[in-house]
């Protein structure tokens, strides 16, 4: 019945797209879909690699079984406990009981908590192989990308790496699965806003990760979300190497929060400061109408961060206070940074940003503006200074790399 991509001989795709969330993790917005990605392969062993979020599952199985052709299913391998990944696995054993399920000893912890699976199970260490006939595969520890759980498995023959959620985008699949059968273009931007989102915290683990990957040849990388790498490969490695490296392109983000449309005046003058002096990447988010997911995309992307804030009840602007929030959690390092702020009748709001950027460990550039309620013409030539100052840290630091 279904028409299933082959990723190499008898390597077959078996995941499932998702036109109908609307909110990733009920957090991160859907704009194009998600593609929950699972793989088959069948030798003189079959070996099934992840499973889809369990509302797929009836497509999902009917798949497998078009690819088992009435072949039985010896072993589920586990790459990641996540449910958009793991949710289908208690209907799998009931359609192949005997299926042996291979995972490390964080896994089976996990896959008793959410499907009370304690039986079958085949635990796996880092470096150890299973032969099913002609292919052989090798199992890579990968914890923390970003479960504790996570691990990779390499098949050595046609040097195809399934990654888990590494390398992986948002985005739903568009009849075609293997990068050089598509336009890819949109999938760069939802790669660094997948990472942003889900895997930004851990850096250093995906560091590790890629270490390892640096021993072993890969011709093709096969994640858990978004399209199957081939001919793009590299430069999925570059932008995940990159983004965990915390290396931001040179370029200015300016987060801000406004109630009546002073601190939003101070933010198009130093935006219009940060252009004259030849900063050409800039983006600006309005916290009360840029949802978190786009401002965090670019607080990785670029290598500038400017934040203003007006003083609301002696603190920052909520919305300005949740996005520090996730940020933080996040522990981005390695930025410019500069603020601004307005009041009232008691000022708050820079001193609030500035103990912010020395918790971040941030580059502070030299430069603040603060505003006693409408902006006016001193204010504004020092928005015009802010807005040089960040023009200017980013040149020398383009310099010194």
């Amino acid at each position: 019945m279904y028409k299933l991509t082959s990723i190499a001989d008898k390597v077959y795709y078996v995941g499932v797209n998702d036109r109908q969330k609307a909110l990733f993790e009920n957090l991160w917005p859907l704009p194009y879909g998600v593609s929950y990605n699972s793989y088959l392969i069948v030798d003189e062993k079959t070996v099934l690699i992840d499973t889809v979020d369990v509302c797929y599952s009836d497509a999902f199985l009917r798949k497998i079984a078009d690819a088992l052709e009435g072949k039985s299913l010896d072993y589920l391998i586990v790459n990641h406990m996540e449910p958009d990944h793991a949710g289908s696995i208690r209907l799998l054993r009931q359609q192949y009981p005997d299926v042996q399920i291979i995972g490390n000893k964080t896994t089976f912890g996990m896959l008793e908590g959410y499907h009370g699976i304690t039986t079958g199970l085949y635990e796996v260490k880092e470096g150890d192989t299973l032969s099913l006939g002609k292919r052989q595969l090798m199992f890579v520890m990968a914890p923390m990308v970003h479960w504790p759980e996570v691990m990779f498995t390499y098949e050595t023959t046609d040097k195809i790496l399934f990654s888990a959620d590494a390398f992986g985008t948002f985005g739903a699949l568009s009849g075609a699965v293997i990068d050089e059968d598509m336009n890819v273009d949109r999938f760069w931007d939802e790669m660094v806003r997948y990472y942003a989102n889900i895997v930004g915290k851990y850096g250093n683990p995906v560091q590790r990760a890629l270490k390892k990957l640096d021993t072993i040849e890969v011709n093709t990388i096969c994640s858990t979300h978004g399209p199957v790498w081939r001919k793009h490969k590299d430069k999925a490695i570059e932008i995940y190497d990159k983004l965990s490296r915390y290396e931001g392109e040179d370029g200015v983000c300016i987060i801000y929060g406004s109630m009546y449309g002073n601190t939003e005046q101070m933010a198009e003058a130093i935006a219009a400061s940060l252009a004259e002096n030849g900063v050409k990447n800039i983006v600006m988010h309005n916290v009360s109408k840029s949802h978190a997911s786009n401002v965090l995309m670019d607080v990785f992307k670029y290598k500038g961060l400017i934040v203003g804030s007006p003083t609301y009840s002696n603190a920052l602007f909520p919305e300005v206070d949740s996005i520090l929030s996730k940020i933080e959690i996040r522990e981005v390092k390695k930025r410019c940074f500069g603020y601004f702020g307005n009041f009232t009748w008691s000022g708050a709001a820079c001193k609030r940003l500035a103990a912010f950027g020395e918790k971040m460990n941030w580059e502070f550039i030299g430069a603040t503006a603060e505003e006693k309620m409408s902006l006016k013409e001193d204010m504004y030539e020092q928005c015009i200074t802010l807005g040089k100052a960040m023009a200017n840290a980013l040149k020398e630091s383009k310099q010194s790399i």
